[in-house]
């Protein structure tokens, strides 16, 4: 099977800075779209970031010009910097990967097991 192991993540300050990577392991032809995902207590999971093959990026709103993806597809890996962190960054952050594991149109959605960001003052 395809693993994706998020690390990275601890306590931060508001304002300070940490940088998550996620890398994919196992056997498939290639990785699609990558993706940060999080999760606050009590909220609903919501994406934060995507890049794709080609290295297009999107991000949230709430993270649009503080937090940058970005990716390795020597090492299989997906980086995300976050800058000026506040207290709603404050998540379990989580990798996504669309996968093509065989010679197929058809790909297959993978996470990781998430990463703790808290942001103190």
């Amino acid at each position: 099977q395809v693993q994706l192991v998020e690390s990275g993540g601890g306590l931060v300050q508001t304002g300070g800075s940490l940088r998550l990577s996620c890398v994919a392991s196992g056997r498939f032809l290639s990785i699609n779209v990558m993706t940060w995902y999080r999760q606050a207590p009590g909220k609903q999971r919501e994406l934060v970031a995507g890049i794709d093959n080609n290295g297009r990026t999107n991000y949230a709103d709430s993270v649009k010009g503080r937090f940058t993806i970005s990716r390795d597809n020597v090492k299989n890996t997906v980086f995300l910097q976050m800058n000026s962190v506040n207290s709603e960054d404050t998540a379990v952050y989580y990798c996504n990967a669309d996968i093509r594991r065989t010679l197929s149109v058809r790909t297959t959605q993978y996470w990781g097991q998430g990463t703790q960001v808290t942001v103190s003052a």
